[in-house]
């Protein structure tokens, strides 16, 4: 039957089956990273971590040496399941490692569990989107599937409390390439990722001042994109920047 096909259409069937095993094997891979990540953070209850800020601190520097490799799998632990807050895990970067190391481990581990958040969506598709992200959030921003502009999606990994964890998988449904999602998100976070370390390393130093200098910025930049989010992003049309 191959008689009946060009001879150069040989190499083009051929690239288009090793695709799709390698797609294939990228799935089954990534799934069973999902499972694993799932399956630690039930089975060693270890929602208490991010929550109990103390409890977590003792938890990670029992692992001494492998503190690291730890914090980094907490950070993208919380970002893989997406409603997990994040804020308590990027002050204890700056309290277990100083403000520029802790943020250097947290911006890993937010990028590679974004990374991993956005690929999941993008292998699987809405279907399993929706049994992750709530269905409410991902209506809300479905229309950013269609019109996304770089430097709308650069704000909203910028505003503080913002579902931008929900936002990897929803992104991960859109056209858009990974690397320049990586970089945008990866950019858009910098600011919270630096504020958190910087105050653990207040707090642990008690550096109460600067504490509060920092804590009163981070809540006037709070307030200011609560209240006027919706003004600036009409004002920014979804188009004009394409990622």
């Amino acid at each position: 039957m191959l008689d009946h096909f060009p001879l150069k259409m040989y190499p083009i069937i051929g690239l288009r089956i090793i695709n799709e095993k390698k797609t294939i094997v990228q799935a089954i891979i990534l799934f069973s990273i999902f499972i694993f990540c799932t399956f630690i953070f039930f089975h060693y209850h270890l929602t208490i971590l991010f929550t109990d800020q103390d409890k977590a601190i003792t938890f990670i520097k029992s692992f001494g040496p492998l503190s690291i490799v730890v914090f980094i799998f907490l950070q993208i632990l919380q970002v893989v399941l997406a409603p997990i807050p994040g804020e308590v895990t990027g002050i204890i970067g700056g309290y277990l490692f100083g403000p520029i190391l802790g943020t250097l481990y947290s911006t890993l581990g937010l990028t590679a569990g974004s990374w991993l958040a956005f690929s999941l969506a993008n292998a699987f598709g809405e279907p399993f989107v929706e049994k992750v992200v709530k269905a409410e959030t991902l209506n809300k921003f479905d229309g950013f599937l269609e019109h996304k502009g770089g430097l709308v999606i650069f704000f909203l990994f910028l505003i503080p409390g913002f579902p931008k964890d929900y936002l990897c998988y929803i992104l991960g449904l859109s056209n858009m390439r990974a690397w320049p999602f990586m970089i945008i998100s990866t950019g858009g976070r910098l600011l919270g990722t630096i504020s958190l370390s910087l105050i653990g390393d207040f707090a642990k130093n008690r550096d109460y001042r600067s504490l509060f200098v920092i804590i009163i910025l981070c809540c006037m930049v709070f307030i200011i994109a609560y209240l006027y989010h919706d003004k600036i992003l009409n004002s920014v049309h979804p188009g004009s920047i394409t990622a």
